[in-house]
């Protein structure tokens, strides 16, 4: 689980900015919290974040897209890091940009975080953290050649990955890299258990949901009726590997990454093709739609057939069901949920998924939304709903709704926000027709 987030002079975040996970003492909704009952406190299972276009939202999201891959696939020797620092302010351009995570893994809290300029770390932390205290597991600084690491950890592995770690690449990444399995289960966290998913993604794992008989599938297709999108089940057909319309790179980029047990998903123009490896050997299945004529008949659609509304469900709909089916803990970033759908079909999957989390579950599903339909707390807690805004010398800040005092359970938020109380919209449509008083 995501417990705390924090970035500071990343893109409009010229100023520290931290983002919780972290339940507040409200009652709303308390069921679906999950408890840490060692560290006592309650982890929100959802997040939505609002705001004006240009606001922030996406660059929030591209952060942690960042960071992510940083921390799971390096930099190659003698590249730049591509770091976006604040443009706005000749300081800020200059000074190196700050991520910090605060993250479950299985029962354990750590907090990791980096300082990276353009062309290396500059700092580097790891600290578990414990019921009552906190206990550094590495701290490397500038060019200090002692990494500090914590005396239950050291050995000589570790420190000769250590003395081989690059100067633009993070410990944490090498040390998994030489084979040292000290922070395994905290790269795993961002390998495995958090996933990204941009509005416009064309290279994205997703669990099985081609092959007959798998949950997944099984549930896709039982789903898929139900959402007014005339589908009634998705199919796949086989494809040589041969004959797939990729470039050359595309196909050994897929021989090297595609592992057994996952599918990958690619978009080629308007079909969507999805690739898994059974044994040794990849496989490519098309994907269809089928639809029912007016005599009941199986009627096949290429995917370019469908709206962009059903495409985007198609994309969308695994994710969700692999949060609601799933026992391994996930946690899913999707930017800008409601890109091509309608508000009350994203609501139904929200409650889909909401109606599965519990005090025991450990997913959580955060997204970027320019729907004030869903600004309500009759499906989501005061807490669990963010503001973006960016101020007049173009920086970003964001603001829980926890923070705002007069916002009673009971209160219209949707009219609160629309007539510019709380930020988050372009500041010349504040108080517009929507302010009655």
């Amino acid at each position: 689980m995501l417990i705390n987030f924090s970035i500071e002079n990343w893109m409009s975040f010229r100023d520290r900015t931290v983002f919780t996970m972290t339940a507040t003492k409200e009652q709303q909704h308390g069921d679906r919290l999950a408890r840490l009952k060692k560290y006592r406190l309650r982890a929100l299972p959802t997040a939505v974040i609002y705001g004006g276009n240009a606001s922030g939202k996406t660059n929030f999201f591209k952060a942690i897209n960042f960071a992510k891959h940083y921390i799971t696939r390096g930099s190659l020797p003698d590249y730049q890091i591509y770091v976006e620092p604040f443009l706005l302010n000749e300081d800020k351009r200059k000074n190196p940009v700050s991520f910090t995570f605060e993250i479950l893994v299985d029962k354990d809290i750590y907090e990791l975080s980096f300082t990276l300029s353009a062309i290396k770390v500059i700092e580097e932390k790891l600290t578990k953290v414990t019921s009552s205290s906190e206990k550094v597991l590495y701290h490397r600084k500038g060019d200090n050649p002692d990494p500090k690491l914590h005396s239950s950890i050291v050995n000589s592995r570790l420190m000769f990955a250590f003395e081989g770690t690059r100067d633009n690449q993070l410990f944490l990444t090498n040390s998994v890299s030489q084979k040292v399995t000290t922070f395994l289960p905290v790269y795993k966290w961002f390998a495995e258990t958090l996933v990204l998913v941009a509005p416009d993604t064309r290279f994205e794992s997703f669990e099985h949901f081609i092959t007959e008989g798998s949950l997944l599938h099984d549930t896709m297709n039982a789903i898929l009726p139900n959402l007014d999108t005339g589908i009634t089940h998705l199919g796949g057909e086989e494809i040589s590997m041969d004959n797939l319309p990729f470039p050359e790179e595309l196909k050994q980029k897929l021989i090297e990454e595609v592992r057994k047990n996952v599918a990958v998903k690619i978009r080629n123009k308007d079909e969507q093709i999805i690739v898994t490896r059974t044994d040794n050997e990849l496989l490519a299945h098309k994907l269809y739609t089928y639809h029912k004529d007016s005599k009941g008949k199986d009627i096949r659609f290429e995917m370019s057939q469908e709206s962009d509304g059903t495409r985007r469900i198609i994309d969308l709909l695994p994710a969700i069901l692999d949060l609601v089916n799933t026992r391994i803990p996930k946690v899913f970033i999707i930017d800008e949920i409601d890109r091509s759908l309608h508000s009350l079909l994203i609501r139904q999957l929200l409650e889909v998924f909401l109606s599965s989390c519990s005090e025991s579950s450990r997913k959580q599903l955060l997204f970027t939304t320019h729907d004030l339909l869903l600004m309500n707390q009759t499906l989501f807690r005061r807490d669990e709903m963010w503001i973006t805004e960016r101020d007049s010398d173009g920086s970003s800040r964001m603001i829980s709704f926890s923070e705002y005092e007069d916002i009673r359970n009971d209160k219209d938020i949707l009219k609160s926000y629309l007539q510019g109380r709380m930020g988050g919209i372009p500041k010349n449509m504040a108080k517009s027709a929507w302010d009655t008083e």
